[in-house]
């Protein structure tokens, strides 16, 4: 419990910054955007904003999926977490598919030549904006790989979309300002496809951890190794893995010599039990059978 207080409230001071962050880049990107005549700069301060309502998701997702188990949900609520990664990618995916679609009207709307030339401040606020996210993405994503937080590692690669969104505003202010006024609403829809790709990834991967797949083939020989270490542990029946929002679940069977007491067994089991634990934070239970060994060690 104290585990899941202390990665709860890192994800909830993370997020608490990252809203700081998008708040102030959205307002002056937006700002920008309408001094400068920019349509691709007012796009991405869009993106900037809906940075800020996801990370509320991230935070009340995390915040719910770290409460203890009950007796309607003995396995605790962490698949909460996957819930809120899901909507985040449905809120980016809503996100990109306004902003590309805004960019193909203003392209079939306009006459070329009379589009606005994006002024200087466009410009800043875009190189700025690229600085800021990128530095943002690599402070959640650093977090988030601490606490082992799918929704969080989600918010990071927000932070990284809308990094590249700000490459494509920044492109396509360029062009214009170089008299390709065409490449401003061209950038825009350049970032929808980056949102909307970001949105993509962010869906499978919480799926993925929703449909209790097992650990990978290096951490199954791991821990497979770190059970065979143990005095008195014959060889190993049966190891199976499972994720559970983000944390794993065993179920293990070993083999111990058919003469020791049953007391004896036991405390061979306690001791992979707590150290396996011990040793991988992301393992929330074990769930040991004990065997008698026809061929044993001792």
């Amino acid at each position: 419990m104290n585990t899941l207080n202390s990665q709860s409230q890192i994800v909830i001071k993370v997020s608490w910054i990252s809203i700081v962050v998008n708040m102030v880049l959205s307002v002056g990107k937006l700002f920008a955007g309408i001094v400068a005549q920019s349509g691709a700069m007012i796009s991405d301060a869009i993106h900037s904003a809906s940075d800020v309502f996801s990370t509320l998701i991230v935070m009340a997702g995390v915040k719910i999926s770290s409460k203890a188990a009950d007796k309607e949900h003995p396995y605790g609520h962490e698949r909460l977490e996957c819930v809120a990664a899901i909507v985040l990618s449905m809120i980016l995916s809503a996100t990109g598919v306004l902003i590309g679609y805004e960019g193909v009207e203003k392209i079939l709307a306009a006459e070329v030549d009379i589009l606005p030339v994006p002024g200087i401040l466009a410009l800043i606020a875009a190189i700025l904006s690229i600085g800021v996210k990128e530095i943002m993405f690599r402070y959640t994503q650093h977090y988030a790989k601490i606490v082992n937080s799918g929704a969080l590692m989600a918010d990071a690669w927000h932070h990284r979309s809308d990094a590249l969104s700000s490459v494509g505003a920044l492109i396509g202010i360029v062009g214009a300002r170089l008299g390709f006024p065409i490449l401003d609403p061209i950038a825009s829809i350049i970032i929808c496809f980056f949102i909307v790709k970001a949105a993509v990834e962010i869906f499978k991967d919480a799926i993925d951890k929703m449909l209790d797949r097992s650990c990978d083939d290096e951490t199954e020989n791991k821990i497979r190794q770190r059970v065979q270490s143990h005095s008195g542990v014959d060889k190993i029946d049966l190891l199976r893995t499972r994720t559970f929002g983000n944390r794993i679940y065993i179920e293990l069977e070993i083999s111990v010599a058919p003469h020791l007491p049953l007391i004896k067994a036991h405390n061979i089991a306690e001791r992979v039990h707590d150290d396996i634990e011990l040793t991988y934070p992301k393992v929330k239970h074990i769930v040991i059978h004990v065997n008698p060994s026809i061929e044993s060690k001792l």
